[in-house]
């Protein structure tokens, strides 16, 4: 008994020495078999209580523990707003008669029913709150299920277009042997996406209105910064090139970075806040995306540290990938000083312009390798809205000076379109989506431009680029959130 004694003096000791003098403190204790959405509800109530929250993991002893304690407290730990979370080696209100905490918390379905901790707690002048907790969908675990782990399954590769083309996934897997140690420089806006994961309560009585109410939020590395990441994590050399505010988010983006392996040159504005786009979602849904972000041209004096930066970078640059989302990184000036060094230096270049809820003109970006927009950015590029794919793509071709060009087509999948050696005939072709079920459209461009242009660069045809770009999205879609490509993913994809 005496080691229980001295293991609870040594917990409350603990708590009070993390929670700081003058802190308000909130206890809940529980279970906590599997962490669920009725749990983070609680928990999250029980945080707003105070300042400190302090949670107790019963021991295995307890007669509803289904798995280990260290395995529970392990689930407990991983929740960031809980200050201080061990095993109980006493019962709950040996615990808070020791602790005094100034809140305890325990779950809605205990209100009716007789509470041993309630005199305790009433005893020295805290409060015993009762707060809904009730699990009303599945375990978070499958809300990470569905962020982390793609659906492989639904990826159906197009059998005749290899054929077509005279090429073999032999081929494609030599392919992606030539990333390794392959030098890249990434420029462009630095994103940060935001998941936030809704329960759906209803529908408002005053005003014909959803209401629904946060549980989980996830932070991706998002625009350019992810383009940097995929190439990384393919086995590229990568070094990324951006502009960000001063702000948590930035923190966030850089320490995501270098996590990913990416060496960033990333500065400052203090003039704009770092671009954060927020989805809110609901039953694997998006209902709303909120964009916080500023676009006006970064100062001249950015431009030119983004310049030296970028000039610096490419004595050891094979491949320059503009990432643009028309967000005032890449001003017009700094991407034609740039442009001309890379020919001066041979050195390839490939662009991509957004122009989803923005304007952008993906034409500005001359004699590149290839260009990979959207019907609608292509469109708005040479201010064709009526003729076909084909001829839309050969009047990009010629205002851009591009080489090749894919367009890409959402869920009708992606045209390419290449002059011949005599620059008076064009090539093209169309290759059908990969991915019959994809759970978030965001990033297919992305993974797209990354893998295609690396194919590319490294000596593919344009087909074996389009056809490897493919398989990349077909991955990156088959998940929720922006997260780096998995070799092991492609190679599965890319098995005969």
């Amino acid at each position: 008994m005496s080691k229980v004694i001295s293991s609870l003096v040594a917990d409350v000791d603990l708590v009070r020495q993390k929670a700081g003098a003058g802190k308000r403190l909130v206890f809940v204790s529980g279970n906590f078999n599997t962490i669920h959405p009725g749990h983070l509800r609680l928990l999250r109530f029980a945080a707003e209580c105070g300042d400190f929250l302090v949670v107790g993991v019963t021991d295995d002893a307890s007669e509803s523990a289904l798995i280990p304690a260290e395995l529970r407290l392990e689930g407990v730990k991983s929740i960031s707003f809980i200050g201080q979370a061990f095993v109980l080696q006493t019962s709950p209100e040996q615990f808070i008669r020791e602790l005094q905490p100034d809140v305890v918390v325990k779950g809605k379905e205990h209100g009716a029913r007789i509470n041993p901790e309630q005199p305790i707690v009433e005893s020295y002048g805290g409060q015993l709150i009762f707060s809904s907790g009730e699990m009303r969908f599945s375990s978070i675990d499958l809300l990470k299920r569905e962020m982390a782990e793609p659906n492989l399954s639904s990826i159906v590769r197009p059998q005749d277009f290899p054929g077509r083309h005279g090429f073999t996934m032999a081929d494609l897997r030599d392919i992606v042997k030539k990333f390794k140690g392959f030098r890249v420089t990434v420029v462009g806006d630095l994103i940060v996406d935001e998941y936030i994961t809704c329960d759906a309560i209803g529908m408002s009585q005053e005003d014909p209105t959803l209401v629904v109410t946060p549980i989980q939020n996830q932070m991706f590395i998002g625009g350019a910064g992810i383009v940097a990441a995929h190439g990384q994590t393919l086995g590229a050399d990568v070094r990324y090139v951006s502009v960000s505010g001063i702000d948590a988010t930035a923190r966030f983006a850089r320490e995501k970075l270098e996590e990913y392996g990416v060496s960033a040159s990333i500065f400052e504005d203090d003039s704009r806040p770092t671009t954060l786009k927020q989805r809110f979602r609901a039953s694997g849904k998006t209902l709303l995306r909120v964009s916080h972000l500023r676009q006006h041209d970064v100062s001249r004096d950015i431009a030119q540290k983004l310049s030296d930066s970028i000039k610096a970078a490419l004595p050891k640059t094979d491949l320059l990938i503009f990432s643009d989302f028309n967000y005032g990184c890449l001003p017009q000036a700094l991407v034609a000083e740039i442009t001309q060094e890379c020919k001066r230096r041979n050195i390839l270049m490939v662009a991509d312009s957004q122009s989803s809820s923005q304007i952008g003109d993906v034409s500005r970006f001359t004699d590149m390798m290839l260009l990979t927009p959207t019907e609608r950015e292509a469109r708005l590029a040479v201010r064709d809205f009526d003729s076909g794919l084909v001829v839309l793509a050969e009047k990009l071709r010629k205002q851009a000076r591009a080489k090749n060009i894919t367009l890409t087509l959402g869920a009708e999948g992606l045209l390419a379109h290449a002059a011949t050696a005599k620059n008076d005939e064009w090539l093209t072709d169309r290759l059908p989506a990969m991915n019959q079920a994809p759970k978030d459209s965001a990033g297919a461009g992305d993974s797209l431009l990354i893998a295609s242009s690396m194919a590319m660069a490294v000596g593919a045809t344009i087909w074996e680029s389009m056809y490897l770009g493919s398989i990349a999205a077909a991955c990156q879609v088959s998940r929720v959130g922006n997260m780096p490509l998995s070799p092991q993913d492609i190679a599965l994809e890319l098995a005969d």
